[in-house]
């Protein structure tokens, strides 16, 4: 059955590997059975997952970023419980389950991608809403423009985004896909400014180009400009979070690090280390946080399990990096 899986403790205990002496975070986590219990929650963040390539797919990429979710999830849950993260503050919601359309070319796939942005929003809207920070592990970038119009919606504002991505995603808004969620948010007035760290100068096309120096509410930071010193990392990513406002969503597609499986993966790009660097130090608090495109199985045979205790990271990294107002 398609849509929302919420878990329940169960679910959750089956995915945790006990040891005498220790406590996991999964053993912490809290749960809800449906979604008007989640303003009763003491938990500070929500985690969802969205694991479909549908988007992907659509946008023309190879497949794969469905098989994240678990394995990240699995991970996340059996990071020890300490000081630095306990556990509680997190809500673990479920997962998204969507089925492929029964044609699988390319306008089918983009009318599936806009009918998951129904059922998507919808949830993220109700997290934001409860005074949530809602943590999505993702699946394709594609639901970047239903997590940033929940967002929206329950705040009642445009919001701003900062996304940390070899790729703007600015393709034309002709049919929904992975390229293309920041141009549609955009133009349905649900996003205000958007900052992009790490853009690949080979991998943006002269209309994205255009399209970006033509917007004065788009700021780029090229990762070619930061290897050629002009500018630091840290630096650059200080000045990029003082031109977004107070309600700003986090966006990082793992396509940025250099060697991370996903559908654009690539040799170059930030290290792990370093994006862990940037979101440690952020004194920003996020309105959330979505992790996307990477994959454990490609559906072209590559296969990497590292992904999972990658995203466990930067799971762990934003909660722990978000202050408390």
């Amino acid at each position: 059955m398609e849509g929302l899986k919420i878990y329940d403790q169960h679910i959750c205990s089956s995915l945790v590997s006990k040891r005498l002496g220790e406590v996991k975070i999964g053993q912490l986590v809290k749960h809800v059975s449906s979604l008007d219990d989640l303003p009763e929650s003491t938990a500070r963040f929500v985690l969802l997952g969205i694991p479909e390539d549908i988007g992907v797919r659509a946008n023309q990429g190879t497949g794969g970023a469905a098989t994240t979710w678990e394995p990240a999830l699995k991970a996340f849950l059996n990071i020890q419980s300490t000081p630095f993260l306990h556990g509680e503050e997190v809500l673990l919601l479920g997962h998204f389950n969507f089925q492929d359309p029964v044609g699988a070319d390319i306008a089918q796939l983009q009318q599936k991608v806009a009918d998951i942005d129904e059922q998507v929003y919808a949830v993220i809207q109700q997290i934001i809403a409860a005074g949530k920070t809602p943590i999505v592990i993702g699946g394709g970038h594609n639901n970047a423009y239903p997590i940033i119009k929940g967002a929206s919606l329950a705040l009642k504002r445009p919001i701003d985004v900062i996304n940390i991505d070899a790729h703007a995603d600015l393709r034309p808004a002709e049919g929904r896909h992975s390229g293309n969620g920041f141009n549609y948010a955009l133009i349905d007035g649900y996003l205000n400014r958007y900052g992009i760290f790490g853009l690949q100068e080979n991998y943006n096309n002269a209309a994205i180009l255009e399209t970006m120096t033509s917007n004065p509410h788009i700021y780029p930071v090229f990762f070619d400009e930061l290897l050629s010193n002009k500018v630091t990392i840290g630096g650059a990513w200080t000045t990029l979070l003082q031109k977004t406002g107070a309600t700003t969503g986090l966006e990082l597609d793992l396509d940025s690090i250099e060697n991370v499986l996903s559908s654009a993966s690539g040799p170059s790009g930030f290290r792990l280390n370093e994006i862990r660097t940037l979101i440690l130090t952020s004194t920003k608090k996020f309105a959330y946080l979505h992790v996307c495109e990477g994959a454990v199985a490609l559906s072209d045979g590559r296969r990497d399990q590292s992904t999972a205790k990658t995203i466990a990271y930067l799971i762990s990294d934003f909660i722990k990096s978000q202050p408390l107002i």
